[in-house]
């Protein structure tokens, strides 16, 4: 029996090793060569619909490091009332997990807290560094957070809990958390009730729907949910929404004749509505806290 065992884990080792090997070079089907989904799915014996199902969120949650400077230029802030209403008055220590180019660690040390960021990819690490450098930066994830059992008043993860798994990120979470602490998950979104946002969304989403469940429930050792949403609006430049739409993971994974084109129509739809200069985008950031029961 041990034998066989150790013949299943090798296999496991080489599947993956494959597996990782197959995803790059689709990686680079797609953005060298322009191949389709179809194209890919054809090669892989799949549908479209398949190949588009088993890659887009891997290729996508792995795409940001290399384009973490329009990220920060591009993404908008939040608004400090989220702060307040995801973290608890009593609550110190706190954990921004998936913490990014540093857009929510900075609001939370300017709130005057003693912030832990972690953050998987190296480059958003190294542009984390120069927004909230006062904040302790590890390399981690959701599912395996490098921090000691109950070190923390409250987590937050803003813009991100899409990308993980909820059945290892939940009771990882639970676990680094002190009795009574809680979880916010945080999204910015784009306020589609003003016509020119809502076709801004249609040619940005033309190549990739992408759904994000932005009220996830959260179940394990967990009470049940609070949620929130505040109205804002976000002033920034033409060229601040151009990288805004260039730091999309699904766009940063298309092809390069794709993604001009897209920027292209996208240039084109401002001109359209005499969108030139000052730009004022509105958003509702949605909250969901839950505590530790």
């Amino acid at each position: 029996m041990t034998e066989g065992l150790d013949v299943l884990r090798r296999l496991t080792e080489e599947i993956a090793g494959r597996e990782a090997q197959r995803t790059r070079l689709v990686n680079r089907l797609r953005r060298e060569h322009a191949a389709s989904w179809e194209e890919i799915g054809r090669a892989c014996g799949m549908t479209r619909q398949g190949a588009t199902r088993r890659w887009s969120k891997t290729l996508h949650a792995a795409s940001f490091g290399g384009a973490a400077d329009a990220y920060h230029r591009g993404r908008p802030p939040y608004p400090m009332s989220a702060v307040e209403w995801a973290v608890p008055r009593r609550a110190r220590r706190v954990l921004d997990l998936g913490a990014g180019t540093g857009k929510f660690t900075r609001l939370l040390l300017d709130a005057g807290l003693d912030v832990v960021a972690v953050e998987p990819s190296a480059r958003m690490r190294d542009q984390l560094a120069v927004v909230a450098g006062q904040a302790a930066i590890f390399e981690g994830t959701a599912e395996r957070v490098p921090l000691a059992d109950a070190s923390v008043d409250a987590v937050v993860c803003a813009q991100a809990w899409h990308w993980v798994d909820p059945a290892r990120a939940i009771p990882e979470t639970a676990r680094v958390l002190r009795p009574g602490g809680t979880l916010s998950l945080i999204w910015n979104i784009r306020d589609h009730t003003e016509p020119w946002v809502a076709r801004l969304d249609e040619v940005m989403h033309r190549h990739t729907r992408q759904e994000i469940d932005t009220e996830p429930e959260v179940t394990g050792p967990f009470g049940g949910p609070e949620r929130t949403e505040i109205r804002w609006r976000h002033t920034l430049t033409r060229q601040d929404l151009l990288d805004m739409v260039a730091s999309r993971s699904y766009v940063i994974v298309l092809s390069d004749a794709e993604r001009r084109e897209l920027l292209g129509d996208i240039g084109d739809l401002l001109d359209q509505h005499g969108l030139t200069g000052e730009i004022t985008l509105p958003y509702v950031t949605r909250c969901t806290r839950v505590s530790l029961t």
